[in-house]
């Protein structure tokens, strides 16, 4: 059973259902050690191979070895600006797919539903496609063509769905689920619930013979059209959490931050500008963070010409702030936000109208009367009237349904799982949990943050359940 229904989920089912791929005769990786290594064992699948040798020596911008591979193998120079075809190719062998259940909340494509449409990708939109059905190929048949090369979040979710019905995924997949908690089980209190209620038949989910001693009892519930609520309970032998990280926003902790015009979701100033609460003549719109959602902020209330201040805690100029990392060419936009945020700051006024940054600041608290309050460094505080607030600093994953919110599954198992700071523990090669065997973690759960990254983890789960199921290996 996999938790979560987003690009992850999506490429594992993928090669779960009995999609392998093989390295393409007569094909030329860029890089010769790599093309030696496939070069080996051509008639063995890479599901089949072992991905630590293959993975070896690579480089690139994620930290997860075969995350590395997969992308090498599907995209083999694009950071380089390369266009080469992928080196793979893909035989759908039935008799080597395995039985599972996708549960998601939303339609086929996770978060990318809750996304506002129009926003654009920070990837390359090409680098949001999943194995053997390039992106970019989706979007001629709709007769359009790429931004910058980049795509928009409808196109995104679209594309996603349409993934699904295409590659005869749908079967698989339960869409509007809810799942309120997973737990190990002994199956043998599995086969005495099942002996007293009779209409299980013998092929149902769990079957009594099977020889391992613990399962997991996944329980949940769907929303029916109607908008009831039906509970459900299934037994799995593995269990893959892919629920990302989009849940629940982060909140600064300050007091005043649960009045009604502090928001902690970008869609709240879109619905404000739609419905004219607020506009040119409004009080600034407060946007705190300095990463990407609250640049898309900042962009949208600046082309709106809502006036906004701006506050976060870095130094402009801090390596570690996203804008010093992406290259100005291919995000010009980001790059302009940067630029406002240098330009533009309380300490000295620049050319940008309507917008005014406040480096190393942090809110202190907001009144009831729309006032909040900033303080310096120094400790110097100000007080500033403002029409909304939008605390955009990042969100962290809901991991309730787990035992302990998941605590005991980070790599530090004091803290609570954070995709950036204290991720879920998995060996690097299978993605298994390092502290519960048969379950597995992927996609930013695991620190793996961009979509053409998350496919090297589904890769990783795959080659493992199919090594534990042994169906035919070479």
């Amino acid at each position: 059973v996999f938790l979560g229904n987003g690009p992850s989920g999506i490429c594992l089912s993928y090669l779960l259902s009995g999609y392998i791929p093989y390295f393409k005769r007569d094909s030329l990786h860029p890089h010769p050690i790599l093309q030696r290594k496939l070069e080996e064992a051509p008639d063995v699948s890479i599901l089949d191979q072992d991905l630590e040798y293959l993975s070896e020596g690579l480089e690139g911008r994620s930290h997860s070895p075969v995350a590395l591979l997969f992308d090498a193998l599907q995209r083999p120079d694009t950071d380089f600006g390369g266009t080469a075809e992928s080196v793979l190719t893909w035989w759908h062998e039935t008799d080597r797919a395995i039985p599972h259940l996708v549960l998601g909340r939303n339609a086929p494509g996770g978060a990318w539903h809750s996304i506002e449409g129009s926003m654009v990708t920070l990837s390359k939109g090409e680098w949001m496609g999943l194995p053997d059905l390039p992106f970019k190929d989706w979007l001629k048949q709709k007769r359009r063509g790429l931004r910058n090369s980049r795509a928009t979040a409808e196109d995104i979710a679209q594309y996603y769905q349409h993934y699904v019905v295409k590659k005869g995924l749908q079967k698989n997949f339960r869409c509007g689920t809810v799942v309120t908690s997973v737990r190990k089980v002994s199956a043998e209190s599995i086969s005495s619930h099942a002996q007293e209620d009779q209409q299980e038949s013998s092929g149902s989910l769990w079957n009594p013979s099977e020889k391992s001693a613990e399962l997991f009892q996944v329980d949940g519930f769907v929303r029916t059209m109607e908008g009831d609520k039906e509970s459900f309970s299934v037994y799995a032998e593995n269990v893959v959490l892919a629920t990302g990280t989009y849940d629940s926003p982060t909140w600064l902790g300050v007091k005043g931050e649960n009045l009604s015009y502090v928001h902690h979701q970008l869609s709240a100033l879109e619905e404000a500008v739609r419905s004219s609460s607020i506009g040119i003549m409004s009080d600034p719109v407060l946007v705190v963070g300095a990463g990407l959602t609250a640049a898309d902020a900042i962009l949208f209330a600046h082309h709106c010409n809502v006036p906004v201040i701006h506050v976060f805690r870095r130094r402009v100029t801090d390596p570690g702030l996203i804008f010093n990392q992406l290259p100005k060419l291919m995000y010009p936009e980001y790059h302009k936000v940067h630029q406002m945020m240098k330009e533009e700051s309380v300490a000295c006024a620049g050319p940008y109208e309507r917008y005014v940054s406040f480096p190393e600041h942090h809110v202190l608290s907001f009144s009831k009367d729309k006032k909040c309050i900033l303080q310096d460094k120094n400790g110097y505080q100000k007080v500033y009237k403002i029409s909304m607030a939008l605390v955009l600093t990042g969100s962290n994953p809901n991991l309730s349904f787990l035992p302990n919110n998941g605590v005991d599954l980070a790599m530090d198992g004091d803290q609570p799982v954070n995709p950036k700071r204290n991720p879920i523990d998995v060996d690097p090669f299978t993605y298994e949990c390092t502290q519960e065997k048969g379950l597995y973690a992927l996609g930013p759960l695991a620190g793996d943050h961009f979509v053409r990254f998350v496919q090297g983890g589904a890769l990783a789960v795959a080659s493992s359940l199919l090594k534990k199921a042994n169906k035919n290996p070479p």
